[in-house]
């Protein structure tokens, strides 16, 4: 089996070419950095991400091409892909990329580092035609408005 999940920020915007032909079709790349776990190395210099290239075909490249820009965070599940050609100088290169197969954002358009990318911007209507949206807590956790009970699927 050949499935890669990813999740990472893109090192800058996606670079798109479309296909030639009667149907062209959007063939996106981009880099994405993704961390790496803590080494037993206390070296401070030490490589700790990872660059990794994901090529992204059709309406997903599309899709990165209208919303992905530098520095979003994104999931990327698809395959790793190799393959190769021989360049100008006739010296023969070998390539990896990641063919994106899904592709999703890993955080909210306005999150940052200090909200833990969680934010709640949908509208919340309970049994009694409230329209109040409930607050969160200070633990990260919205408070369930009163009367909403009966409609919850879980004890």
């Amino acid at each position: 089996m050949n499935k890669v999940i990813l999740m990472g920020r893109l090192t800058r915007d996606p670079e798109v070419r479309y296909s030639q032909g009667e149907s062209s079709m959007a063939i996106a790349r981009y880099t994405l950095a993704v961390d790496r776990r803590r080494t037993r190395s206390n070296d401070p210099n030490e490589q700790t991400a990872d660059f990794i290239g994901i090529v992204a075909f059709g309406k997903a490249g599309e899709f990165a091409e209208k919303y992905f820009k530098k520095g979003t965070k994104v999931v990327v599940t698809g395959r790793i892909q190799t393959g190769s050609y021989t360049n100008k100088d006739g010296v023969k290169v070998y390539t990896t990329d990641v063919v994106a197969e899904d592709q999703e954002f890993a955080e909210s358009k306005g999150s940052n580092a200090g909200n833990g990318g969680n934010s709640y911007g949908g509208d919340f209507s309970s049994g009694n035609n409230s329209n109040e949206t409930p607050s969160a807590a200070g633990d990260g956790f919205m408070n369930i408005p009163d009367g909403i009970d009966e409609e919850l699927p879980f004890n």
